[in-house]
């Protein structure tokens, strides 16, 4: 297995489950989230209180084309769905793991991670954090060549399933 893009909304453990895959199949791994900050030169949070959305998924886009030149595991960034035209480059590639958690699941790690600050849920309630989810999951869905269940699952357990799916 040479290249893997993980995607799925945040708090999927995609940053996780990609580092576990990395060591397990011996590769490098990229946190999509990483490479932005250090494109943008400040924190995801402080780019969209001072950008917005509109200009922080246009750098996204830039990013990710870039990125899926080389031959690594990359966590993607949780919106990275949004635009048409990373879904299209998304679905060239050949493996595009969508980590799928049940939405309950989600708030419940949102909720327990306070040590990043996610632009698009800080200080907002499960129902508006649903909200956020919902439209995406058809669009995961579509982009994803391989769906893996992460509800109440443990990492390695996880990391597993995609090997044994994906035939590494």
């Amino acid at each position: 297995m040479k290249k893997m893009i993980l995607i799925g909304f945040m708090g999927a453990g995609k940053t996780t489950i990609g580092r576990l895959l990395a060591e397990e199949t011996k590769q490098s791994h990229v946190d999509f989230d990483d490479l932005i900050v250090a494109e943008i030169g400040m924190t995801i949070q402080e780019f969209f209180d001072q950008h917005g959305e509109e200009a922080f998924r246009k750098i996204e886009t830039d990013i990710l084309a870039k990125t899926l030149a080389k031959e690594q595991i990359i966590s993607t960034g949780g919106g990275i769905v949004l635009k048409e035209e990373n879904r299209q480059l998304l679905k060239e590639m050949p493996l595009v793991v969508y980590l799928k958690t049940d939405p309950e699941e989600l708030i419940h790690r949102l909720k327990a991670d306070t040590g990043s600050i996610r632009p698009l849920v800080v200080s907002k309630t499960p129902e508006e954090i649903l909200a956020v989810y919902r439209p995406r999951i058809p669009l995961y869905e579509e982009t994803a060549s391989l769906i893996v269940e992460t509800t109440n699952k443990a990492p390695q357990e996880i990391v597993q399933e995609i090997l044994t799916k994906a035939g590494a």
